[in-house]
């Protein structure tokens, strides 16, 4: 079949590489798709929305202005929840979810602050994951603090976006410049303005004085702040201080700060942030618009959830009856809608092979027993052969028959086989407006299934002959609606070779923030096993409280009542067969209360597609509500086709491919490809022995909060942001288990044989540090040999006393003896000093370092960030006085200690 060409680039647009299936795009110059989806718990407030239309509506005039004419919001949807009231002007969603937004309006968890932040943690010019707003942000007033919101969306649609970061730095506000001078972290050196500390401040009111410097490091104290002057000459930058009113542009190459210790230069490899704005995708295709007109206002769409509706879309065609895999979809089947599906949602079913039948019109779940009359129907014989567009057909039909729209719908399209004519029915489905879940079965699921998937923004998954694969990806497809509290959560998923006649035991802690609805379930492979499980109470639920159904699918659950005791759950399970054999546990559970977010996990690769001279980076996000969780054990799970495993520990150090340290992501580059075809991850995050915490600091990524401006002279300072006491930035979290499916990539172009390892440089070096004291120290996080896995071969490591210098002619700079340092493991810290010669150093001498690693295969990294070291004495006077008013300091005046910044 030939297709159409709007089909050809819907298809294009949608199957490019990606980790989220945003609907924006950008057509003739404006953008349309966008979703700006309102959180379930937000209480209903008109005004609410008037608000969000007010905030792009200027953003878009400003967006067009920092573009230069080139790009403005043309199409916004703004997704209502379904907790508020129906309306005649509100119309129903088609592929749109509060879980694929750009931008979600949200409370923030445990009531901290109302700064606006993008969810961002790829490399530079990744695209972001949302932005997050807060309903207090939207009503109320907070122009002085970080200027208009239509301001402060363009700030986090760049981020969002094009993926630009932050040009100032709350953990480094202050550096000394090649000129020997303090500044102000900022872009461009051009914003003028007093640094400050607040003595005895009551309401808006406070004493200041100037800052002095710190004995230790040479910069200013550690409370003080830059105050810009209201009035500027300086245009830029967006990403550095949106809020005043004369900043319209992004820091182009000619007011870029190379040297500000910002996160923008430290993973942008110094480079401006219009510079990597212009190589964005969009830029390539958007010309600036003639004449001097404004862009058209932006056109705003109203859509409000519906009730969910699902529609399985099974095969039971013959090849279904190899590797048990008819038994492992039933039971899969059967744990998706006893526990996973959630109460009140709509749920039909339809079987195929060359014809489809329609096996259950939609039926609603209102009880523990609602789901039988489905699951009655599931298939107990595989025969025939496959026909997919016949089975959505069916599926269409079973979701219209039974008065709902197949817009917004969701269908799960499990199938082991090809089929020829699957390109037949892309029309009718991208007309339909449902979203597709697909899982290939096997090696042979036909190549095009994940188009279907992709054009319609649901989840694709490959699952080979893993015995629990088909039910940890059936566990994942949980309610796009933001409904939190209300999912199924995955806390065990383990598959069990058990000897003849012998025991095995295990473990699953409940922690505190799940409890509700909670669900243990043994599948075996031959013959039902003996079953203990005890309680952290010490209550025991023998073989026969674990009930079987009527299938005979070789499963059986228990389902705890109530809520399930807080604590570590043991199980035992003996083979009473004489053979061994396949036994799997799994757990589900939900939050103990609507009011208790539960911790989450979610993964997902940085692409849907790959090429084996590119590698892949693997995200795992570790939370609760909107705050991060550290210090987990975060474990992924690769297999190809073939069965073969790559196990990865994922880190969150922020070296690596891991953008911020200690920001509850967790992340490791994937390079260890073993043949073409699909891939799957699978993710498990643990915490023992309470080492795992919340984090309650902001994030990175957000519009600066302002303290202040100088305004003739005077100082007007806004409200204090809230503080987090140093003892209270984190809190305990209890032990915990989670178990995600990522989803699946496919991988091209590899040969036939050869070394692959080969192809990979060690990583970049992102987190060197230096200081100078009788010699300079540095230390960074040691990269492998091949990304982040392994152990390099060498080091080199070079100093200059010009920036520019070691950035665009390192090759020349002079090098650092480093015949004694000897790589670690990846992952590991290095320290290696040395004294700067031949350099002349005298007190204020500055100096930068740089680092490249090589492999064994002679292969060599990007340069890392540059650190800086400076000479610093401080003066002998005991009473220094203050330092004056001016961003700029002289350090000619003072006289070894140490200096530390990151480049």
């Amino acid at each position: 079949m030939v297709l159409s060409l709007p089909v050809i680039l819907f298809l294009v647009l949608h199957l490019l590489p990606g980790v989220k299936s945003s609907r924006v795009q950008l057509n003739n110059n404006g953008y349309d798709g966008i979703v700006i989806a309102i959180n379930p718990s937000v209480p209903e407030d008109e005004q609410l929305i008037q608000k969000i239309k007010e905030m792009v509506t200027e953003a878009s005039t400003y967006l067009f202005q920092a573009t230069k004419r080139r790009i403005y919001f043309r199409n916004v949807s703004i997704l209502i929840p379904m907790t508020w009231k129906s309306k005649s002007e509100y119309l129903m969603p088609k592929q749109e979810s509060y879980d694929q937004a750009d931008v979600i309006v949200a409370d923030p968890y445990l009531k901290y602050g109302d700064d606006p932040y993008t969810l961002q943690y790829g490399q530079c010019g990744d695209k972001g994951q949302y932005i997050h707003f807060t309903p207090n942000f939207l009503l109320t007033n907070n122009l002085p603090i970080y200027g208009s919101r239509g301001r402060v969306f363009v700030h986090e649609w760049a981020h969002l976006r094009w993926g630009v970061f932050d040009e100032y730095n709350m953990d480094q506000p202050f550096y000394i410049s090649s000129k020997k001078t303090i500044e102000a972290t900022r872009c461009s050196t051009h914003m003028t303005g007093r640094n400050l500390v607040f003595k005895q401040c009551q309401g808006n009111s406070c004493i200041t004085r100037p800052c002095r410097r710190d004995f230790h490091t040479g910069l200013y104290e550690a409370n003080c702040t830059f105050i810009p002057e209201k009035s500027q000459s300086a245009r830029e930058s967006i990403m550095f201080m949106q809020s005043l009113d004369s900043v319209t542009e992004f820091c182009t190459e000619k007011t870029h700060n190379a040297e500000a210790p910002n996160l923008q230069n430290k993973m942008c490899n110094h480079r401006s942030t219009w510079d990597v704005i212009k190589d964005s995708d969009d830029f390539q295709n958007a010309s600036p618009m003639n004449g001097n007109n404004p862009p058209p206002p932006p056109t705003f769409s109203l859509l409000r959830t519906k009730q969910r509706v699902v529609c399985l879309v099974l095969d039971k065609s013959g090849s279904m009856s190899s590797d048990d895999r008819l038994f492992r979809m039933n039971q899969a089947a059967e744990l998706y809608l006893i526990q996973i599906i959630e109460m009140g949602s709509l749920v039909g079913m339809v079987t195929f092979d060359s014809l489809a039948t329609i096996q259950n019109y939609l039926t609603k779940i209102t009880n523990g027993t609602a789901y039988q009359s489905i699951t009655a129907n599931l298939p107990p014989v595989a025969e025939g052969g496959t026909s997919i567009c016949r089975g959505l057909t069916a599926a269409f039909q079973a979701i219209i028959q039974s008065n709902q729209s197949t817009s917004g719908s969701e269908i799960v399209l499990l199938t082991d086989g090809e089929d020829d004519k699957i390109s037949s029915c892309f029309e009718d489905v991208k007309q339909s407006g449902a979203v597709i879940h697909t899982i290939a079965l096997g090696p042979s699921a036909d190549k095009e299934l994940e188009t279907l998937s992709d054009m319609t923004g649901g989840h694709r998954f490959f699952i080979n002959k893993g015995i629990n694969g088909l039910i940890d990806v059936f566990s994942r497809i949980s309610s796009r609606s933001g409904s939190i509290t209300q999912q199924a959560i995955q806390l065990e998923s383990r598959t069990l070779s058990i000897t003849g006649g012998k025991w095995i035991n295990g473990t699953v802690p409940v922690d505190s923030t799940i409890g509700n609805d909670t669900f243990f379930v043994v599948t075996w492979t031959i013959q039902k096993p003996e079953i203990l499980l005890r309680d952290p109470k010490g209550k025991i639920y023998k073989t026969s409280a674990f009930k079987e159904g009527t299938l005979n699918i070789r499963s059986a659950r228990l389902r705890i009542p109530g809520i399930a005791e807080t604590g570590t759950w043991t199980y035992s399970l003996l083979n009473k067969h004489i053979k061994s054999q396949m036994v799997t546990v799994t757990a589900t559970s939900r939050a103990k209360s609507p009011t208790i977010l539960p911790v989450t996990a979610t993964a997902h690769m940085s692409r849907n597609i790959a090429n084996y001279t590119s590698p892949m980076i693997v995200y795992a996000q570790i939370s609760q509500g909107f705050l991060p969780v550290l210090g987990a054990n975060v474990t992924a799970f690769i297999e190809n086709e073939d069965e073969h495993q790559v196990i990865l520990e994922l880190w969150d150090n922020g070296a690596g491919a891991d953008t911020v340290k200690n920001d509850g992501i967790y992340s490791r580059y994937f390079t260890d490809y073993h043949g073409n075809g699909r891939y799957s991850l699978k993710v498990r995050a643990q915490a023992r022995e309470n080492m795992a915490r919340i984090s309650l600091r902001q994030r990175q990524n957000q519009a600066l909060y302002m303290p202040g401006y100088i305004e003739n002279g005077a100082i007007i300072l806004n409200p204090p942001r809230p503080e987090i006491k140093d003892e209270g930035t984190e809190a305990e979290v209890g032990d915990f288990n989670r178990e995600t499916s990522g989803g699946s990539f496919i991988v091209s172009g590899i040969p036939p044989s050869g070394n692959q390892s080969s192809v990979f440089p060690p990583g970049k070096i992102t987190d060197l540090t230096a200081q100078f004291k009788d010699l300079i120290q540095l230390s960074w996080t040691a990269p492998g040999n091949a990304l982040d896995k392994g152990r390099a071969n060498r080091y080199i490591i070079r100093i200059s006393k010009d920036l520019l210098e070691l950035q665009e002619n390192f090759d020349n700079a002079f090098l650092v003896n480093t015949s004694i340092l000897k790589p670690k493991e990846a992952g590991s810290t290095e320290n290696f000093e040395f004294k700067p010669e031949p350099f002349k150093t005298e007190n204020g001498t500055i100096f930068y370092i740089a680092i490249r690693a090589i492999s064994e295969a002679n292969l060599t990294s990007e340069l890392s960030n540059i650190a800086q070291a400076t000479k610093y004495i401080p003066p002998q006077e005991t009473n220094v006085p203050d330092l004056g008013t001016k961003i700029s300091i002289s350090l000619a005046i003072l006289g070894l200690t140490v200096i530390l910044s990151i480049f």
